[in-house]
């Protein structure tokens, strides 16, 4: 699909009045909503969806992310909204922290205070750095999010004990916090015939999101020394058969965790219950208790490094007949505490409100996929201390090409330099306005 450009988007934008005028004062009868999973989907129809009004109708638009589909369809979609019939228009869509900077500069998304009307007091126990994300460059808020994703590392409490010979939280965590005891408790699980992670990729996001410097500086590509700590350490994993050389989201990573190969995963806290705590079922459609599968039996640490991994952000679409439902969508899944307390509770999401997340710290809530841990008392410290600052626009594509291009270094298929020399060919092809 030919690549559509952000600029192309904009300088459409700016001349059209549609977008001038920000959007309806009618109420639409169609709610269209553009997202990639069923995640918000789900969230949406447990916790709002018997407030939508009976005579509108809820169109998910869902395009799978895999080869940047999603943000393709979008593209296409909002270089229509001015000329598309009004029950056709987007009136809201997600956007994920790699790719988030891309739609927050520019018209297509609503000022979420002055155009949908949620105020300072509505928002003032959000997590400040998911609303930095959606900052755009003169100060408006486009866009928020119902979960913070401080991250730890998921473990296999039975491979735990058989390498440690413990499960316990604070003690795993004596054991692996810092990289040199987790490389040795990776060699122990060698020994023992466990992977101590499932392939290339797993790591990644902890030493990515510990970058000290952005991934371009000036108009040049900058290698940060936390990524070049990850090829070193990933080589040295695939080689001494510490990992499964596995790709993340693949079947060969979440065998693993069903069949208790794999001692553990880096995540947050949408990745325990949305991503992992599935894949450890031997039966999907029997009840999510210990004992089917590896399901329950796992606990969660903060591991050798904190670290934040992705966001979700609800976005409302200039063009829009919906603002007065869209802000009650905001604010009912993004602001209101006792709603993001039950998604924390019942779904695991870290959620996006301090007080919520503080209250059940203190609590006696237990995640019964991580054997009645309390993950949100064990995030909680994390989620005060992410800083976004290095993020830019080409986030998403710098990782992705350079996970691919290592992929083959890490199988011994070419040399570190081959590998730096398709890195580099392929981001100048991907940003040509960059330099090496």
């Amino acid at each position: 699909m030919k690549k559509i450009f952000l600029v192309g988007l904009i300088l459409v934008a700016m001349v059209t009045g549609l977008f001038a005028n920000g959007g309806s004062e009618e109420q639409g009868k169609v709610l269209n909503i553009y997202c990639w999973n069923t995640e918000f989907q789900d969230r949406f129809e447990a916790y709002y969806a018997d407030k939508v009004p009976a005579d509108v109708t809820v169109n998910w638009i869902i395009t799978p992310n895999a080869d940047n589909a999603y943000q393709n369809k979008l593209d296409e979609a909002l270089l229509q909204q001015e000329s598309a019939a009004a029950d056709d228009r987007i009136d809201i869509f997600l956007v994920e922290a790699d790719y988030a900077l891309k739609y927050v500069d520019t018209p297509y998304t609503l000022d979420v205070m002055k155009d949908i009307g949620l105020t300072k007091a509505d928002l003032a126990e959000q997590y400040q750095y998911t609303k930095d994300i959606m900052t755009d460059s003169n100060g408006k808020l486009k866009g928020v999010s119902w979960q913070a994703c401080p991250g730890g590392f998921i473990y296999n409490r039975a491979i735990a004990k058989d390498v440690l010979g413990t499960d316990d939280p604070a003690a795993v965590q004596k054991a692996l916090e810092n990289w040199e005891k987790f490389d040795d408790v990776a060699a122990k699980s060698k020994a023992k015939g466990y992977f101590m992670l499932s392939g290339f990729d797993d790591a990644f996001r902890v030493f990515s999101d510990n970058m000290k410097s952005p991934w371009v500086v000036n108009d040049k590509i900058n290698i940060d020394p936390a990524i070049e700590r990850w090829i070193d350490m990933t080589k040295t994993y695939t080689d001494k058969g510490y990992n499964n050389k596995a790709n993340l989201w693949s079947a060969e990573s979440w065998s693993g965790a069903l069949n208790g190969t794999v001692f553990g995963y880096f995540g947050p806290g949408w990745f325990v219950d949305f991503c992992l705590g599935p894949a450890t079922l031997a039966d999907p459609d029997a009840p999510k208790t210990l004992g089917n599968g590896t399901y329950g039996n796992w606990g969660l640490v903060k591991g050798p490094e904190g670290f934040s991994w992705g966001g979700t952000w609800i976005c409302g679409a200039t063009g829009s007949d919906n603002i007065e439902l869209i802000r009650d969508i905001m604010y009912t899944l993004t602001c209101d505490k006792d709603t993001l307390v039950s998604i924390a509770t019942e779904l695991g999401d870290f959620t996006n409100n301090e007080a919520a997340m503080a209250e059940i710290a203190a609590s006696d809530y237990g995640n019964t996929f991580l054997k009645g841990q309390n993950h949100i008392a064990q995030f909680l410290d994390s989620a005060t201390s992410i800083d976004r600052s290095n993020m830019s626009p080409y986030d998403q594509g710098m990782a992705e090409k350079l996970q691919n291009s290592f992929s083959d270094y890490f199988n011994g298929n070419v040399s570190k330099s081959e590998a730096w020399y398709n890195f580099y060919t392929a981001v100048l092809e991907l940003y040509p306005n960059l330099k090496k």
